[in-house]
């Protein structure tokens, strides 16, 4: 095996990043605004949100950035609003969101378990909002390490939260996979001394993603094969 942990990000990873977050993207923004265009305009561009399309921009800081920038963000299209109050609101509606696995993740984490493998997740979303998504597709317990922004380890593309998981479970960053859907990820896997492997299931494309990748993957269920190749 080349590794002997994986470090998975989140959101595009785990999960496809459009099927799951752009409807409710576009709900949320909405329920923001209430009711008031131009105010639902001007908090979607803030997002680098398409009202029309429903969908992010590619290049959004939302895809890859924490839970409390996009609440500034909002905050900042609402006048008189409290940022603190909108991270909470956003933390406890993402982790109501419906989920679309990027695989069928059970069976693929089982795999990975049976071979050994220490399995870790690492989103800059929260912790609370990770826990939730992993319980809800029925796999936060095949995993070692679980950590958000707000886990106390920093934030990617920073590698601390990296080396904590690497710490957790007494191995070598040499021989853990952080696996990602962003640059934020795959630099802070090199930065961490990580092999990087980048999935396509997130925004980003394949030139965007390769010149910080070891390999690029149509999607996680293409992990097992590169493993043992």
């Amino acid at each position: 095996m080349r590794v002997d942990g994986l470090l998975f990000d989140k959101d595009g990873t785990l999960f496809d990043f459009g099927a799951t977050w752009n409807g409710w993207a576009a709900r949320m923004i909405t329920e923001f605004a209430a009711g008031d265009a131009e105010v639902a305009t001007r908090i979607a561009n803030a997002l680098q949100f398409d009202l029309q399309a429903v969908a992010f921009s590619p290049d959004s800081f939302v895809i890859a950035g924490t839970n409390r920038e996009a609440a500034e963000a909002v905050a900042g299209a609402l006048p008189n609003s409290d940022v603190d109050d909108i991270e909470n609101q956003l933390m406890l509606a993402a982790a109501e969101a419906e989920l679309a696995p990027a695989v069928p993740l059970a069976p693929l984490m089982d795999g990975f378990l049976r071979e050994g493998l220490q399995l870790g997740v690492m989103t800059n979303d929260t912790e609370y909002g990770a826990r939730a998504h992993l319980r809800d597709a029925g796999v936060e317990d095949r995993f070692a390490f679980i950590a958000g922004f707000d886990s106390g380890f920093g934030a990617k593309p920073d590698p601390a939260p990296l080396l904590a998981f690497a710490d957790k479970t007494d191995l070598s960053p040499a021989r853990v996979a952080m696996v990602g859907d962003s640059t934020h990820d795959l630099i802070a896997g090199r930065r961490a001394g990580m092999q990087t492997v980048a999935v396509l299931t997130g925004m980003a494309n394949q030139a965007e993603l390769a010149p910080y990748a070891d390999v690029v993957l149509p999607n996680i269920g293409f992990l097992p094969e590169w493993l043992v190749n």
